[in-house]
């Protein structure tokens, strides 16, 4: 039941989290709308370790693996919010479900695990296939759409890279302390950002704009990094990746239905086409290899 809850709480998360970002930014400018979350958010987390008496340890392993938990929080979060401006919110929810696929491929490279399949490389195809097709409809909203979608394949890489590191680092830290020591880490690098290219609060603000930055601050990184952790030690990194592929719908829904986000037929078929990728990719190896074992006893 636990389990189930908080794979409901991170479907809810990662559906409505891309709309929050694209409130946040259209109000209060991007390197502001992230720096003001992650400050929000770093400080939620602090809290929290008090509250679970859990140290935050400083040594060589714990410092790497803070870098690293960085180089999602920093890097990956940073390029989203950038592209946030130029796509709709739905968009940024459905080409991040390509997470999975590309930690795979990367983990092939880096980690040596043979994840190179015929599943694999089906899901590989499909994927670009139906990324093509939003590339595609990109063309017709305007040329500033195409940079979105790179800026979120960008983030995906870095996202994929910080799972790929953590993993080599086999860091042994609570999720707890690793996502407030990520933040640390991370918040210096926002700041610096921030003065460089904006380096002025703004004073004028919708009510949409500061609500969504206090969501993202308050539930979204706390609660969103400590659910997906929680599970990660439930259940396999594939059966976490499920909510990859319920939260673009629910995302591309809400942006429809809130944010008056065009939902064309080059968008559902690009949709489609990466989620069919996503369970390519988690479920016909396994189905692939249950099925030659039973034709093999028989």
């Amino acid at each position: 039941m636990r389990v189930l809850l908080a794979y409901l709480g991170m479907v809810l998360l990662w559906a409505t989290t891309p709309l929050a970002i694209k409130w946040s930014v259209d109000g209060m400018g991007v390197l502001w709308g992230v720096t003001a979350r992650m400050l929000i958010g770093t400080l939620c987390m602090i809290v929290l370790l008090l509250l679970f008496k859990k140290r935050l340890p400083f040594s060589r392993r714990a410092c790497l693996t803070y870098a690293a938990v960085a180089l999602q929080i920093y890097g990956a979060m940073a390029v989203v919010y950038w592209a946030a401006q130029f796509i709709p919110s739905g968009w940024i929810s459905v080409i991040s479900g390509l997470t999975p696929l590309v930690t795979a491929l990367f983990a092939a490279i880096w980690l040596h695990e043979r994840s190179l399949t015929v599943g694999k490389f089906l899901s590989y195809l499909l994927g670009i296939i139906g990324l093509g097709i939003m590339f595609g409809s990109a063309e017709q909203f305007s040329s500033q759409a195409i940079l979105g979608i790179i800026g979120v394949l960008a983030s995906v890489a870095l996202q994929a890279l910080s799972a790929i590191a953590v993993k080599r680092i086999r860091p042994q830290l609570p999720a707890l302390t690793q996502v407030t020591g990520g933040l640390l880490f991370a918040l210096p690098c926002y700041f610096v950002t921030w003065w460089a290219f904006e380096g002025q609060i703004p004073t004028q603000f919708a009510l949409t704009s500061f609500l969504s930055v206090l969501y993202l601050g308050v539930v979204a990184t706390p609660v969103g990094f400590m659910l997906y952790y929680y599970l990660l030690s439930q259940r396999s990194v594939t059966q976490v990746s499920l909510v990859t592929l319920v939260s673009p719908v629910l995302a591309l829904w809400l942006g429809h239905r809130m944010n008056a986000e065009p939902m064309t037929l080059k968008i559902i078929v690009g949709t489609s086409l990466i989620l069919l990728a996503l369970l390519i990719h988690n479920f016909f190896d396994r189905l692939f290899k249950r099925h030659s074992h039973h034709s093999h006893h028989r």
